[in-house]
């Protein structure tokens, strides 16, 4: 594979990614300059929906991949009707050094990881060696630009969305030495009120991330989750808020999750799953990912869609049980339309796909195609 130019290049870092990017056909997409891509229809005929806005089509990229407006002004021009701005804090934050991602190779025959399998404790592969379909550690530490440089850049992404497209920012609070649970939550609502700003028409707030150094997701702790977003809402009024949720075990926790967010009127969906945390190790058994604290990543891509589907099913379950009305966002390991179809089948409302997307560009046209 090392004629293909992902739009994310794997190869630079953080930092020259968001100077230099996108590459491969996002980057042309953008020279060509034609405007969004002009599939606007489906063979479902009338638009879709994600949260209220129509879309074309409710496939699109997650958060992570999308680093800034012509990254996602880029997704739009290739069809994905959905693009998701990277995750943006109150603050500048920095990324994990370089590399952020590697190729990641289960030992199982289909290439799947399993939540809560020894192996995640136990080491798994990861290398330089690409193949489909593809796996990739995620290791970046959910680096932001500062209020003053994501602000007007994400007006400029919104902007850009064609008819039956998106723009769907995502944001956290962020976590520092010596910081109250109070300023915690406050912080989660300061961030969501600057995304406001910016004319934003939904927002994801991200309980998900991996790759900080905690023992603990957010997202584990449901009662908490539904304080913040309590808190996030008084900001953000009628603006829906969807939460991005990493792979939950329990079902009671996942139906406690719902219970403390969507039956508190805060929530209007979720986004599910991020990644599955996994020791990752070279070929000698040695940590992969250089550094203190980066002996584990996120995996994402073709080996979490059997976990990604299973919580899919679980919220869908969950819904009907409690006769609540919230949206669910299928994410993780989509690289094909029938991967597409198989989260739509599992309750998902709307799918997202971002490691597939960055390795085909064409994903969004052919799952079109495919209709």
């Amino acid at each position: 594979m090392s004629d293909f130019e992902p739009f994310y290049d794997v190869s630079r870092s953080y930092e020259d990614n968001y100077e230099q990017g996108p590459f491969g056909a996002f980057a042309e997409a953008l020279k060509d300059g034609n405007g969004a891509d002009a599939a606007g229809t489906t063979s479902e005929g009338a638009l879709a929906t994600f949260l209220g806005q129509p879309v074309n089509l409710p496939f699109g990229i997650p958060a992570g991949p999308l680093l800034n407006s012509r990254f996602t002004t880029a997704a739009f021009h290739m069809g994905f009707d959905l693009a998701t701005y990277k995750t943006v804090r109150s603050r500048a934050w920095g990324c994990n050094p370089f590399p952020n991602v590697l190729a990641v190779h289960p030992k199982s025959a289909d290439g799947s990881l399993t939540p809560g399998s020894a192996e995640l404790d136990e080491g798994v592969l990861a290398d330089t060696n690409y193949e489909t379909p593809i796996s990739i550690s995620n290791s970046f530490g959910v680096p932001s630009q500062s209020p003053d440089a994501w602000q007007p850049d994400m007006r400029a992404a919104i902007e850009a969305a064609g008819p039956g497209q998106v723009l769907v920012p995502s944001f956290q609070g962020s976590r520092v030495e010596g910081m109250s649970e109070e300023e915690y939550i406050a912080d989660h609502a300061t961030t969501a009120r600057l995304v406001k700003e910016t004319g934003a028409k939904l927002m994801v707030m991200n309980t998900s991330c991996p790759n900080e150094g905690h023992n603990r997701l957010l997202c584990h702790n449901p009662l908490l989750v539904g304080r913040i977003t309590e808190a996030v809402k008084q900001e953000i009024g009628d603006i829906p808020l969807m939460v991005k949720l990493a792979y939950i075990p329990s079902d009671g926790d996942l139906e406690l999750m719902v219970r403390s967010t969507v039956g508190h009127g805060t929530v209007q969906g979720f986004s599910t799953i991020n990644t599955i945390s996994a020791k990752l190790v070279d070929a000698n058994g040695n940590q992969a990912l250089p550094g203190a604290g980066r002996d584990r990543s996120g995996v994402c891509g073709n080996a979490i869609r059997g976990a990604g589907l299973d919580m899919v099913a679980r919220l869908a379950a969950i819904r009907e049980k409690l006769g609540l009305d919230f949206k669910i966002n299928g994410v993780g390991g989509v690289v094909s339309p029938a991967d597409y179809q198989a989260y739509r089948n599992a309750g998902a409302d709307s799918v997202m796909s971002a490691t597939g997307a960055m390795w085909d560009a064409e994903l969004a046209h052919k799952i079109k195609a495919s209709r």
